[in-house]
């Protein structure tokens, strides 16, 4: 399977790449940046808000399927976070049905539900509740995947990631992570997945205090290996823990984030 990766030189992009490539797929790697010292594979040093750049990658590759993982990853003013998580979507989808791929798989975060409070397990049947413009552009990101997916018949699966680092590095860390190795089996499981339409899972490793419902990514084949637990008698408690374990999206539900959703030039 030959698959496109936006956001390819990102931490999470290098990861999921040398994955996918290990795994026997055909990676062809687009981002801004140009191809990072020891790719090997096809590479675009493309901007994935330009429709018309983004269709010619398309049309020079023949694509199975699309991992799109570009996006600024912090807090943003409102339109800098819709170009940089939907107009980069919009783009792709375009693309994919002009070229007729048949397949994505998105980068959603957590944030699209960050401003739940942290009770009970949470699945993936709760109304959107972004804690952010980043977690609001993820929700209209979904919601635009949902839409080519009903108008075009597309397959499309966004992964709600947690925490991506090489290990927890908090409390709610050991609830929320994603391991590298965890990360490959979940896009690999979201590519194969037989006929998921629209599907939404949460991107988190098999954690012993998981607060989010792994069954919608297994159902879709992605089972998860690692525990953070693993790494819990290294990790002091904070100050702040309670206060970043009172919402799902931890330090972006807090009120030092808040800005105002567009920026002024006086």
């Amino acid at each position: 399977m030959k698959v496109l990766v936006t956001g390819a030189a990102g931490s999470l992009g290098r990861v999921v790449t040398v994955g996918l490539a290990d795994r026997g797929y055909t990676v062809v790697g687009l981002d801004l940046v140009p191809r990072p010292d020891g790719e090997d594979g096809a590479w675009y040093s493309v901007d994935a808000t330009d429709p018309d750049a983004v269709a010619e990658v398309f049309a020079a590759e023949r694509l199975d399927g699309v991992v799109h993982l570009a996006g600024y990853p912090g807090e943003a003013s409102l339109p800098d976070s819709l170009t940089s998580h939907v107009v980069t979507t919009a783009a792709l989808l375009d693309a994919m049905v002009e070229h007729d791929v048949p397949r994505l798989v998105y980068a959603s975060s957590n944030h699209a539900v960050g401003r739940t409070p942290r009770t009970d397990l949470l699945t993936t049947d709760v109304r959107p509740r972004p804690d952010t413009f980043y977690g609001v552009a993820k929700v209209a990101a979904e919601g635009l995947m949902s839409l080519y997916v009903d108008r075009h018949g597309i397959d499309a699966v966004a992964c709600r990631i947690g925490s991506f680092t090489e290990r927890p590095e908090s409390v709610r860390a050991l609830s929320t992570w994603l391991s590298h190795d965890d990360c490959v089996r979940m896009v690999d499981a979201a590519l194969t997945a037989t006929a998921p339409g629209f599907a939404v899972l949460y991107g988190i490793s098999a954690n012993t205090r998981a607060w989010w419902d792994l069954e919608p990514g297994r159902a879709l084949g992605y089972e998860p290996l690692d525990d953070a637990e693993e790494f819990a008698d290294s990790i002091a408690a904070g100050p702040d823990d309670e206060e970043l374990g009172a919402h799902v999206g931890g330090p972006f539900a807090t009120v030092d984030i808040e800005r105002p959703a567009l920026d002024r030039t006086s």
